[in-house]
C-alpha cells in the first residue's frame, strides 16, 4: 500500500503526520510518498512503479464554506488533480478507481432521502461543484477507457481524528475548554455517519469493481444538530458554549442518505449509533491522543 500526501496547510500538517504514525510503523505494508496530486509526473511514476489493483482517491481541498471565493484553487486541486490521477490509473491498467465524493453534491435538495439518481446540478459552493465534476469525469473514463469508477458520497462523517475546522471538533473544544463558538443554523438536520462505518463501505468498494456507480455512504437516519450537541454534552458532563448565527447560504438545510444501493452493491450495514459514536469521539478527544 502506498499513500500520497502533500500535507497541505489547510490545517496543521503536524496533526496529519501524527495521524499517520501508526501506518508508518507498519513499514512492511505501507509506504508514504510526499507530493502534490497535481504533480502529474509524480503521480504517473507512483502508479507505473507499483502495479496497483485499486486507487482510493481521497485527495482534495476540503470544506464547503472555505471554498467560497476560492473556486480556482479548489478546481485546481480537486478537478485537475483528479484528471492526472485518472490518467495515471488508465495508463497503468488499474483495476478499480474509488473516489471520495460528498453528500454536498445534492445541493439544497428537499427530498426526504437523497437517492443517487436525484439531480445534482445545483451545487451551493465550489467544493461540491468540484466533487460533482469528478463524478462526471469518472463516467467519461469508464465509457472511453473501461476504467471501473465508484464515487462514494460521504454523509457528515464524524469520529476520532476529525479535522479541527469541523463542527464536531469545535464542539469538543468548546465543551472541554469553555470556548464560545458560533453555531450556524441550529435547526439543521444531518445524516451523521461514524467513521468506522464509512471505512467499512470504502473497503468494500475497493474490493468490488462495479463498472461505473455512484453510491451513498450514510446512516440513513438524520439527526437534529441540537440532538447531536445534547448527546455530546451528556456524555462529557459539560456544556458547549454557543453563539447562534444564521445558516450560511452554502449549507443545505438537511441531509439524509438513501443507503439501499450501498446495501445491495457493497453489503454496507452501518452499525454505530449516534450515542456510541459520540462516546468514542469524546473518549478520543479527552485522551489527548
Amino acid at each position: 500500500m502506498v499513500g500520497l500526501d502533500s500535507f497541505d496547510r489547510y490545517y496543521d500538517p503536524a496533526l496529519k503526520r501524527r495521524n499517520l504514525e501508526s501506518a508508518l510503523r507498519a513499514a512492511d505494508r505501507f509506504a508514504l510518498v510526499e507530493g502534490d496530486v497535481r504533480d502529474t509526473a509524480l503521480v504517473k511514476q507512483v502508479c507505473s512503479e507499483n502495479a496497483f489493483d485499486a486507487v482510493l482517491h481521497l485527495a482534495a481541498l476540503a470544506g464547503v464554506r472555505a471554498s467560497i471565493g476560492e473556486a480556482q484553487e479548489y478546481f485546481s486541486v480537486n478537478v485537475q488533480g483528479s484528471i492526472g490521477l485518472l490518467d495515471a490509473a488508465r495508463d497503468s491498467n488499474v483495476g478499480n478507481f474509488v473516489f471520495a465524493s460528498s453528500s454536498s453534491v445534492y445541493g439544497a435538495s428537499e427530498a426526504s432521502a437523497f437517492v443517487e439518481t436525484d439531480p445534482c446540478d445545483r451545487p451551493l459552493a465550489p467544493y461540491p461543484a468540484s466533487k460533482r465534476a469528478v463524478e462526471l469525469l469518472g463516467h467519461s473514463y469508464h465509457h472511453l477507457h473501461g476504467l471501473s469508477f465508484t464515487g462514494l458520497r460521504f454523509f457528515s462523517v464524524y469520529g476520532p481524528r476529525c479535522r479541527p475546522d469541523l463542527m464536531q471538533h469545535q464542539l469538543l473544544t468548546s465543551i472541554a475548554h469553555g470556548r464560545t463558538i458560533e453555531l450556524f443554523g441550529g435547526d439543521l438536520r444531518r445524516d451523521f455517519t461514524f467513521i468506522d462505518d464509512i471505512v467499512a463501505g470504502v473497503l468494500s468498494a475497493i474490493d468490488r469493481p462495479l463498472g461505473y456507480e455512484l453510491v451513498n455512504l450514510g446512516r440513513g437516519e438524520p439527526v437534529a444538530l441540537g440532538e447531536f450537541i445534547q448527546t455530546l454534552e451528556q456524555l462529557s458532563g459539560a456544556r458547549a458554549h454557543l453563539r447562534n448565527a444564521p445558516k450560511p447560504s452554502a449549507d443545505a438545510r438537511h441531509t439524509c442518505a438513501d443507503i439501499g444501493k450501498a446495501r445491495r452493491l457493497l453489503d454496507y450495514a452501518p452499525a454505530t449509533s449516534l450515542k456510541d459514536g459520540l462516546r468514542k469521539l469524546w473518549e478520543w478527544y479527552s485522551s489527548g491522543e
